[in-house]
């Protein structure tokens, strides 16, 4: 038997003010498109937008459906337009915020579980890692510097 530790590390901001001006930028896009998110079934919106390499910013919010689950999550809108638009750029970084009709989200919201296998997804094909930036409506920031530290043990193609 082998036992084997994962460390995991995360930079953890108080406030949008203490970031970086690049990513306080990114992030201020996330807020902008988590306020126009389609949510009326779980009032709960999210807002993602994605650094490319070449510079170019995409931008996704969640889209629900009545039909569910139909809809998507705002990270899978991002990385599928990106895919879509810029299937051979390397996405450099993530930011996400959330925010609630129900209640105050004062902290960092991480991806879902799908939406982290699609950008592992992603981060596997390009063969390098994915910022990620994630935030509640208010409070702090986690920053990551790779996809794997959110989801270690990935799935990928690798097993296929």
């Amino acid at each position: 038997m082998k036992k084997i530790e994962h460390i995991t590390t995360f930079t953890v901001f108080d406030a949008l003010d203490e970031l970086s001006s690049d990513d306080r930028a990114l992030m201020e896009i996330a807020i902008k498109m988590r306020n126009t998110a389609y949510a009326p079934y779980s009032n709960f919106s999210v807002g993602a937008a994605l650094l490319l390499e070449n510079k170019e910013i995409i931008t996704g919010n969640n889209q629900e459906n009545a039909a569910y689950p139909s809809g998507m999550c705002a990270e899978r809108v991002a990385v599928y337009s990106a895919g879509a638009l810029y299937p051979n750029i390397p996405i450099v970084k993530i930011a996400i915020s959330a925010s609630s009709l129900k209640k105050v989200v004062d902290q960092p919201v991480g991806p879902c579980g799908s939406c982290r296998q699609a950008i592992a997804e992603y981060e596997f094909k390009q063969n390098t890692p994915i910022e990620l930036l994630f935030a509640g409506e208010k409070g702090k920031i986690v920053k990551t510097t790779s996809l794997k530290d959110l989801l270690p043990l990935s799935f990928d193609k690798s097993f296929l």
